[in-house]
């Protein structure tokens, strides 16, 4: 993985405008959208169950979100679509470990589908490895949050449950992990005020599901670039705060205009990355 390769993924999706389908929560439905858009996608957010099937048939790319945890069923048809149809398919297991409705839903959607990506927090992912049922709601837990002290631990976990499940595992921290299982990317950038607004996380695994959409067959480099573009995007929305005055409801717009805006030279020149070695 290279600049020049986030920047590719980037071009991608702007050269292709991939139709993204998402079947995410209420709360967050119009800023995925908006983020798509933003990147140069299209959105499509049917979750109807009666329409899902024949939805999934025409989009590039589809997005499961737990948030949207009354749609677990409509996730499940829509992506045995998808999978039969070779189309990538994204999962954010939101909140995956507080309660057993959701230990359950994230278990079926395990089992029953292939993912491409799955991007969550420290805690999610932990909850799916097996690692531990954490958690602050939606968030991650104090005691999950990526630092550098437990990188090397939480890297393992991302791997085992990208090897257990043949997927990419993506989690989003102060260092972000992307791995395969065999190549593990870390990436440092973003900033705190990206966790101050309702839905970043949302916004991100929906972007991931763009750039899987527009470079389909390398999910390890969409989901490193989506990362990477979510993270220099909000330090350009953290200086533009700053510099205004501003709070976190003006952030939101700003990060989503800093995605609209967002160059490969800026990409390139911002993204800070490592292949771990570990």
């Amino acid at each position: 993985m290279r600049e020049t390769d986030f920047a590719a993924c980037l071009r991608a999706v702007r050269d292709t405008a991939p139709l993204v389908q998402c079947i995410t929560n209420f709360v967050t439905v119009n800023d995925c959208a908006n983020i798509i858009l933003a990147a140069g996608g299209s959105p499509t957010m049917a979750h109807d169950i009666r329409e899902v099937e024949e939805a999934v048939a025409g989009v590039n790319a589809l997005v499961c979100n737990l948030g949207a945890i009354g749609d677990v069923e409509a996730m499940l048809l829509a992506g045995k679509k998808a999978n039969e149809l070779g189309i990538p398919v994204v999962l954010d297991p939101v909140a995956a470990g507080v309660t057993t409705l959701r230990r359950e839903a994230s278990a079926r959607l395990l089992s029953d589908l292939r993912f491409a990506v799955i991007r969550g927090n420290a805690s999610e992912i932990k909850a799916l490895a097996g690692g531990g049922s954490g958690g602050s709601g939606v968030d991650v837990s104090a005691a999950d949050a990526v630092t550098e002290e437990n990188l090397s631990r939480t890297v393992e976990l991302a791997r085992g449950l990208a090897r257990r499940t043949g997927t990419v595992a993506a989690v989003s921290g102060a260092v972000d992990i992307v791995t395969d299982g065999e190549e593990t990317i870390l990436l440092r950038g973003g900033c705190p005020t990206m966790a101050r607004i309702t839905g970043s996380g949302c916004m991100l695994t929906a972007l991931t599901g763009a750039f899987c959409a527009a470079s389909p067959g390398r999910p390890l480099a969409a989901a490193a670039a989506a990362m990477a573009a979510m993270g220099v995007a909000g330090e350009a929305a953290e200086v533009r705060r700053l510099q205004n005055g501003t709070g976190n409801a003006t952030f939101r717009n700003d990060l989503i205009d800093a995605v609209f805006n967002l160059t490969e030279t800026q990409l390139i020149q911002g993204v800070r990355y490592e292949i771990y070695q570990g």
